[in-house]
Parts: structure tokens; sequence; C-alpha cells
């Protein structure tokens, strides 16, 4: 009897064996990780495919406005969009299906074309360039990104987005306008884009110092996208709001403004000036009610002016005032009681002291006269006499008093503050020339905070621009009271009031008068620094208050490097407009007092030579 053969498993019953125990082990990995994912872990996965949905944009707060005095919108923010459209979802040959764009009822489906074609004629724009945006150039890969228009109104976005083109879409972003154009441009500055493009920023002056300010706190809204990246109507938002920025508000009067630059822009052209610069500041609170700039600039388009001429010249240019800088001397000897306004000096036209010889600009015979005659025909060599009776620390002390070498802090950048050495730094000429206006440097700005200290009772009340900010609710934010100190006395203050009318009615300010109303003043002329360090040009001045019954306002101007024969240049016209349009413009009534001015020269005698 036969056996029988073994049962033959061969290699292909191998593979298949373990094929079926991989899949069997496959299957078992599959399953335990949905079932990990569905059950154990599905809340992970959830939030991980939100996450991957969710969008987050930044809400970009309003700019607040700058205003003047009366309200007066001087810079203010506007919506406008950039249309920007994703070329790769647009379909060229897909139809459009909107509502009818002529209102009545129905929809209608057009192409691409018509739409693009619509579009165009909406901007205004060729509509080569407007398909170019929107479906892209032949051959070239699709821009995610395409900007078809930028900084278009609220109603230009409105038409587009009717088209209902797919993916086009409106930034919302805010334009800086300013309407009154070159009216206290220096002042206001102007902005930029921020660095990624999203916002603007201060760039120059009231803009940039009030940035934080102005400027508001962004806020954000979040939200989920479809697959296509259009959000989900459906689908929850959550909001942060932005903040707009406060406004700013200023002591600045529009119609001052205005007046002040037009007579400077004026003064400027009649004698070929490097830059003439007008301030108004009232007396009583120290605000400033203008700062004119013959050099104009326009905000909306800065580019358009010299870097140097972007900033006012009345805050930023530091020069010797000359004659005007005779003010502290005079002040601070009739404060010392060193000299009383009518103490008599026998004047020549040289005077000589320490080795050093004291010149006038123009000769003249030698006259007997008053301390406030001297200061009427600002005599250089009788003011070296009077100053002479003080020690140099005394003086120092109260042109520091008056603020000169310090920064006057109104909210502009780049101010300068003059130069003035210390007192034991003076060199052997200097301390003299010091006494009439040289030898240091100061801004017009500078000169008008002296002049309304002088005229305020020897009150001395900084500068101040900015009034208030105002909050996006309307409520109003008054800013800190300007400091004030004493710089003189106020008889000295009546005296110097006495002084500077008597240079309006018999000294170097006779072109300076305002029909019905006292004016007293000081002119002043100094030679100019070049580049180099040597003189190569001048300064002509003038500051002066009105009315003297009662102070109410300072105008100074200043006209530096002007052209020509230097006894013809004035500024008396300008400063004459701008302080009789001031005080029409505030309804103060004229003056109801006698001229008291002193005599010019001892005995009776009071009209002498030059």
């Amino acid at each position: 009897m036969s056996k029988k053969s073994p049962t033959n498993i061969g290699p292909s019953h191998n593979r298949m064996r373990f094929l079926l125990a991989f899949s069997l082990i496959a299957l078992l990995v599959i399953g335990g990780r949905l079932f990990v994912v569905q059950s154990l872990n599905a809340s992970a996965v959830a939030a991980t495919a939100s996450d991957k949905r969710t969008r987050q944009q930044v809400t970009i707060p309003k700019r607040g406005q700058i205003v003047d005095a009366e309200g007066r919108i001087l810079a203010t923010s506007v919506d406008r969009y950039d249309l920007v459209i994703d070329q790769r979802k647009v379909e060229p040959e897909r139809k459009i299906g909107r509502k009818k764009l002529d209102g009545s009822t129905g929809g209608e489906s057009v192409s691409v074309e018509q739409a693009v074609g619509e579009l165009a004629e909406i901007l205004g724009q060729d509509i080569d360039t407007v398909r170019t945006a929107v479906v892209g150039a032949p051959g070239a890969k699709p821009n995610a990104n395409s900007i078809v228009a930028k900084g278009v109104t609220p109603e230009v976005r409105n038409a587009a987005m009717e088209l209902r083109i797919r993916t086009l879409t409106g930034l919302l972003r805010s334009e800086r306008q300013y309407p009154n154009g070159v009216i206290a441009g220096p002042l206001l500055g102007f902005v930029k884009n921020t660095e990624d493009q999203t916002a603007l920023e201060g760039a120059e002056g009231l803009e940039l110092s009030q940035e934080k300010r102005l400027k508001g706190t962004p806020g954000s809204k979040t939200y989920e996208v479809g697959a296509d990246g259009v959000r989900i109507p459906m689908a929850g938002m959550s909001e942060e709001l932005a903040i707009d920025g406060q406004s700013v508000k200023l002591t600045a009067n529009t119609n001052i403004q205005y007046i002040a630059q037009e007579e400077a822009r004026k003064k400027q052209q009649q004698f070929k000036a490097e830059w003439v610069s007008v301030v108004v500041q009232n007396i009583k609170t120290g605000e400033i009610l203008a700062i004119g700039d013959s050099n104009q600039m326009d905000p909306n388009d800065p580019s358009a002016t010299d870097a140097q001429y972007r900033t006012s010249a009345a805050v930023t240019q530091a020069f010797e005032p000359g004659s005007t800088g005779k003010v502290p001397t005079f002040a601070a000897a009739l404060e010392e009681g060193v000299i009383q306004p009518t103490d008599a000096f026998k004047v020549a036209n040289q005077y000589k002291i320490n080795n050093e010889v004291i010149n006038d600009s123009l000769k003249h015979d030698t006259y007997e006269m008053t301390a406030a005659g001297i200061f009427a025909r600002s005599y250089n060599t009788g003011t070296v006499m009077i100053g002479s009776k003080m020690s140099n620390e005394t003086r120092y002390k109260y042109m520091r008093n008056l603020g000169i070498g310090e920064v006057i802090d109104i909210g502009l950048s780049g101010a300068s503050k003059g130069i003035l050495a210390p007192a034991k730094d003076w060199e052997r000429r200097q301390q003299y020339n010091i006494m009439f206006g040289q030898g240091y440097t100061q801004t017009a700005l500078h000169t008008s905070q002296i002049t309304q200290a002088i005229a305020n009772g020897g009150m001395l009340i900084e500068p101040k621009l900015i009034d208030s900010y105002i909050n996006p609710d309307g409520t109003e934010e008054k800013t800190p009271e300007s400091k004030t100190r004493r710089v003189v006395s106020k008889e000295t203050s009546d005296e110097m009031l006495r002084m500077m009318e008597t240079v309006v009615l018999a000294g170097t300010g006779t072109k300076m008068g305002v029909s019905g109303y006292r004016v007293g003043g000081k002119s002043g002329t100094a030679q100019a620094a070049g580049p180099s360090g040597g003189y190569d040009g001048h300064t002509n001045s003038f500051s002066g208050v009105a009315p003297l019954d009662d102070p109410q306002f300072a105008v100074t101007v200043t006209m530096h490097r002007p052209k020509g024969e230097w006894r013809t240049w004035s500024v008396g016209d300008t400063f004459s407009e701008v302080m009789s349009k001031t005080l029409n413009a505030y309804n103060v009534p004229p003056s109801n007092s006698k001229p008291q001015g002193f005599d010019v020269f001892i005995g009776t005698e009071q009209k002498k030579p030059w």
C-alpha cells in the first residue's frame, strides 16, 4: 500500500498570508487612529481646522483732526479705498450673475469682459489697463493681490462692488487732507505712510509732535473663511473696536494766520529776502494767534517745498537780533535802578571803553540825550554807557529769565534755542556787543516772548499753540496752563512801554503807527552770519504792541537777508497792516488816552538831525 505525499505549501501561499496579516494590522492602525481623532482628540482637530479657516483683520482708527481756535478744520482724514483683486480666482469665461445695474427688478448675467469695461468707465481709466489689472497680462503668473485702483472714494468703491467681479474688494485706508492748502502749512506739518503701508503717521510739524494724540488705537476683526478665501457669511465674528484719535485744537486763528502769511510773502518779494516771518501773540494769555512764513508749504504736497522751509523759520531759525536786543539791556537797567528814563547822557558817534571802540551805524553829532532817547534812536554808544552800569552776570541773569538761550516748546519739531554763552565766557568785545543784540542768537519766537513779557506788566507767559484735545465723543481736554514768571516789575514794564512808544513817536519806528491806537515797539537791524562764520547779510525786524492803554497783542516781523540798500529796508508797513487787522478782528476799541512818550533830548528842542 502506497503512502500519500504531504501537502505542498509554496512561496505564493506564504505571500498571501503575509499580505493578509499586513492588511489586518493596517486596518487596526487606521481604525485606532480614527478612534483617537474622532473620539479622544476631536476638539483638537476641530480647533486646528478652525485656525486654518480663521483670519484676523486689523481695523485702522480714524486720525484726529487739527482745528483752529474757532473750530475751523486745518487737517482732516477721509475714507478712501484701494480696489484689489485676486487674479487666480478670476475665470474670464465664467458669467457673472448680479442684480441689474439700472435699478430695475430681476437679475442679469454678464461676461467678465463687459464687467471690466464697466469698471474702467467707473474709474475713468483705459479698459486695457483695467483688464490687465483684473485678469492679468497674457502669459503672466496670476497675482493674488493685484491693485486695480488706489485711493478711490466710497462712492466709486460702492459702484465697483455692484459689478460683482469675483474677489474684487475695497481695502479701507485713510487719506489726509488739508482743506486750506498753504495756510499754517509749516505749523501743521504733514504725514507719511507707515512702514507696513497700512496707515498714516506724522512726519513733520504738529502731525509729528502730536502723533500719540492723533493716531488713535487700532482694533481688529476675527472671522472664518472658506476654501476660496471668502468670508463664511453664517460663521461667527469677533470684533475689538478701534478707538479714533483725538483732535488737536490750536490757539491760532485761521483769519489772522492768513493775514500774517500773506504780509510775510509780500515783504519777502519786495526785498527778495531769504525769509520773512510774522508772529502774532496774545499778551494777556501768551497764546499764539499766528505764525506766518513767507516760504509757504502746502501739506497736501510737501515735496514741492524745499526741506528747510517745511518748518517755520520763526521757530527753527536763530539769528543775531540787533537792536531789538536792546530791550533786555534797558529793562534790566531800569529794574536794577541804575537809570531812569529821563537821565541825561552825552552821546557821541563813538564811544571807547576798555580799549574797544563802539560805533553807531550812522555818523551823528554829539547830543545831550535822555536814556529814553537813546533807546528811541537806537544808538549803540549810549546803550553801552547804560549797560556798563551793570555787571555781565546781572545782564546775563535777565536775559536768561526772558528765555534767551532756552528752547520754546510750542509743539513744533526742530525748535532752536539759539546761542547765549554764560557770562563768564563772554569775550572782551562780546560783553559790549551783547548789550545791543550781537554776539548771541535767538528766534523770532524769542523776540515775541520778550515783547509779551515786557508788555504784560513784567509777567512772562510761556507761548502756547495747543489749546486742547478733543476726544472722539466730543469732550474737550484742556492743555495745562502756561507757566508764568516775573521778569521785571510792573513799574519797569510801564516805563518800558512809554520808552517803546517814544520809538514810534520820535525814533526808528515812526513808520509803525496804527491809526487810532497808541503803539510801542522796538526795531532792529543786525548783521547775519554766513555758513563760513563771517557776516554776509542782515536781519531787519520790528516787535511792537498795541494798544498801549491796555496792551492786547504783540506782533513781531522779522526779515532775513533782504537785498538792496539797507537804508530802504523796512518792515513797518507789514507790522502796521497785521496789527491793524488783528485789532479789528478782535474788536479792540481805539485808544482813548494821549501819547505818553518821553523826551528824546535834554532841553526844549526835540527835533535834531539823525
